[in-house]
């Protein structure tokens, strides 16, 4: 059995086998630097994503598997959820973005070999993503309604998957909402922008806003149409897509219905015509402000939810003789604080400060980019001169999550330069000591077991890990314009 090393002569990428045996000692990342350093990271992400296309997936509706283990060449039975299969759209996206601004900054050449391939393979990923679509009715605060939305589980046929009460939650939703915003600014498809926004409307849907005493909205989104407990995980994830539809409408009079609860007798449920543009950005800020508000911690991070009695998640109240859910007290706050939560808030934060210019957002970022990397980030505690994040559970893909933040701040505060430089050496630690079949270790600082049953690797990890190194290589070209 072999491992792979590779090193960097000149402009030349060479690939070294040498026996698993060898006795020689890791080989440290050789680092170029700027342009080179963008156009090896694509090569990598590249070279990972087309990998996993081809280890993953398997047939024309494109089944996921959850798991492959490169030493055994086989793929798990259980098939991944649709958050699961979003990350492949994730990397494929961050792909081409990082094509197109190589494209920008002189390089045609990686562009040319390789977005029209991509740009065909993200439209059929999205549409087979229907194999996870499903229809169901929703009774919310302010209106019943039938919606066609993503279940956690993939069904047999498009449109058939069960999607009703607890199988289907908002963060799936927005998770996608991100990525087809994102595939819509690539390729300029409108079928994207349109999925966009009807599984925005539906997200916001969820939103919170029945009145307290004061005539204020309670506010936020549940993690699901069948639980009470709102997470961290359903509100910030969606802050970035809601500025980023802002800036999409700005200046145009497109108009969209706002639907909530008349704050004078705190029941009479209304609807108002409101510019799409200052809808989204209005949102953007209620969310934003709502996770600020009740899941941000005193070390500066964010716990994971608030909690909720899920018994009452289908109580209901009668106005006017219509049917509405009814609000749900909360019963406190929740941990473990999580990587990704803080990450969105980042990018949020980020968004936002861009969007209005408001100091506050500015402000955020710097101090939960700093909190954030004390408490996730531990220098040596694996390897000396490398920082380790917990990687337990679905980490691996929630520490992309918080790297993309990063990238996300560094325009405003380039402080941040040292968080995102420990992402490209964990990843360049693992390509080069440990890149076997074209995959990375789930642990990139530890590499594979020596038992080869144990080294399948979760779908998801290997899309992070390509989308990462493709995100790494549009900031190596940006961050010095």
């Amino acid at each position: 059995m072999k491992r792979f090393f590779v090193v960097l002569i000149g402009s030349m990428l060479l690939t070294i086998a040498c026996s698993e045996g060898s006795t020689s000692d890791p080989v440290a990342p050789v680092e170029p630097q700027g342009s080179d350093l963008a156009e090896r990271n694509l090569l990598r992400a590249i070279q990972i994503a087309d990998k996993a296309v081809s280890s993953y997936f398997t047939g024309a509706g494109m089944t996921m598997a959850r798991y492959y283990n490169p030493y055994t060449g086989t793929r798990s039975d259980e098939k991944g959820s649709i958050w699961m299969y979003t990350s492949s759209i994730e990397a494929v996206n961050a792909i081409m973005d990082g094509l197109k601004v190589a494209k920008e900054h002189g390089n045609a050449t990686l562009y040319d070999a390789h977005f029209q391939r991509y740009s065909d393979l993200l439209d059929r990923l999205v549409d087979n993503a229907a194999y996870y679509l499903g229809t169901f009715t929703l009774t919310s605060y302010t209106q019943t309604r039938s919606w066609t939305v993503y279940g956690v589980d993939r069904g047999n046929d498009k449109g058939t998957a069960r999607v009703e009460s607890i199988y289907n939650v908002y963060d799936d939703q927005q998770w996608l909402v991100r990525e087809l915003l994102e595939a819509y600014q690539l390729t300029g498809n409108t079928v994207y922008l349109e999925k966009a926004e009807y599984l925005t409307d539906y997200v916001l849907d969820g939103w919170d806003c029945a009145r307290d005493n004061n005539g204020n909205e309670y506010g936020g989104i549940p993690w699901g149409p069948g639980y009470a407990t709102k997470h961290s995980c359903s509100n910030g994830p969606m802050v970035s897509p809601l500025v980023w539809l802002h800036e999409l409408y700005k200046g145009k009079a497109d108009e969209i219905a706002h639907r909530d609860i008349d704050p004078t007798d705190k029941k009479t449920r209304r609807t108002l015509m409101e510019k799409k543009s200052d809808y989204y950005l209005d949102f953007a800020k209620k969310v934003y402000d709502w996770q600020k508000k009740y899941l941000l911690r005193s070390d500066g991070v964010y716990d994971d939810l608030m909690g909720g009695d899920n018994g009452k998640v289908n109580d209901t109240e009668t106005v006017d003789g219509v049917i509405y859910k009814k609000h749900i007290n909360m019963d406190g706050r929740g941990g473990p604080a999580i990587s990704y939560n803080s990450g969105t808030m980042l990018s949020g934060a980020a968004d936002l400060y861009r969007a209005t210019g408001s100091s506050v957002y500015l402000e955020d970022a710097k101090k939960l980019s700093d909190a954030s990397f004390k408490y996730f980030a531990q220098l040596d505690a694996t390897k000396p001169g490398y920082y380790t994040y917990d990687i337990s559970g679905f980490r691996n893909w929630f520490n992309g999550v918080l790297m993309r933040g990063y990238v996300d701040v560094y325009p405003s505060y380039n402080n941040v330069a040292v968080c995102i430089n420990s992402f490209q050496q964990n990843l360049d630690y693992g390509y080069s000591n440990f890149l076997y079949e074209d995959f990375l270790p789930t642990n990139l600082l530890v590499g594979w077991s020596r038992e080869n049953n144990n080294n399948r690797v979760e779908g998801m990890f290997t899309f992070a890990f390509a989308a990462e190194y493709a995100i790494l290589a549009r900031y190596e070209l940006e961050k010095e314009n």
